[in-house]
């Protein structure tokens, strides 16, 4: 995230604060990066795991809420910063609600967060629209086909949500799936936003390699899914064995 916009003339502590904010949005996604690689590193339902994740949501809510509210305030507001930030801190926030919560239960909670997801959809259908018809293919520097990412996601979260709503809560490996997509793409944009954000920060030899991590992200969300799609097969199909013998 570049420098907040403030006025030369504005009061020292206005740049103490403004110097603050980046620091801690930088503080805040490091941390996030960290306890989100631990997270996958330790063995799932452990003390670390468990402590590793919910250093990962605060640090991942923090730094997404300081991305979001920041970035029209930047030299060159950044209104694609404003959707990547607010879809962050959803898919995190429901992320955890789904572990946290008890199975099979909905709220007034669970329909705000369809009215999240929608309006990311929404949100980025416009400006993908508005980057479109600009002379330069581009929307605050960033081309239409940049939103595309935000719409898919947006998309898939809520068609989520509605389930969740319409068979009144999840539960077993559907809930475990709704917790590991979520948080993982959250990783997943986390970590894009520095890698492939920020590549300056990096030394040249290795700005060639910073795709890398958002590839094994990504691998690591299927290799997951797989996992926990299949041990769902396997406890149904030994459910079903005992009910076939006495037949």
């Amino acid at each position: 995230m570049s420098v907040l916009q403030i006025s030369p003339d504005s009061h020292v502590l206005v740049h103490v604060a403004a110097a603050a904010v980046l620091y801690l949005h930088i503080g805040a996604g490091t941390v996030g990066l960290l306890a989100g690689t631990a997270a996958f590193v330790f063995r799932k339902g452990s003390r670390l795991h468990r402590l590793a994740g919910n250093v990962f949501v605060i640090a991942m809510l923090l730094m997404s809420a300081i991305g979001a509210m920041a970035a029209p305030f930047l030299p060159t507001p950044e209104r694609a910063s404003v959707i990547a930030g607010v879809l962050t801190f959803y898919l995190v926030l429901s992320s955890w609600s789904a572990v946290k919560r008890k199975p099979g239960q909905i709220g007034a909670f669970d329909y705000s967060l369809l009215l999240c997801s929608m309006s990311v959809v929404g949100a980025s259908a416009y400006l993908m629209s508005l980057a479109a018809q600009s002379p330069t293919g581009k929307l605050d520097g960033q081309p239409a086909a940049a939103f595309v990412m935000f719409m898919i996601i947006g998309s898939l979260a809520t068609v989520g949500d509605l389930r969740l709503i319409l068979t009144r809560g999840v539960s077993g490996a559907t809930r475990l799936a709704r917790h590991l997509w979520r948080m993982t793409v959250a990783f997943f944009i986390a970590a894009n936003a520095l890698f492939l954000g920020q590549p300056q920060v990096f030394p040249k030899a290795l700005q060639g390699w910073l795709f890398v991590p958002a590839l094994l992200i990504l691998g690591l969300l299927l290799y997951w899914l797989a996992h926990v799609g299949y041990g769902a097969f396997r406890r149904r199909a030994r459910s079903k064995a005992p009910a076939e013998a006495q037949a």
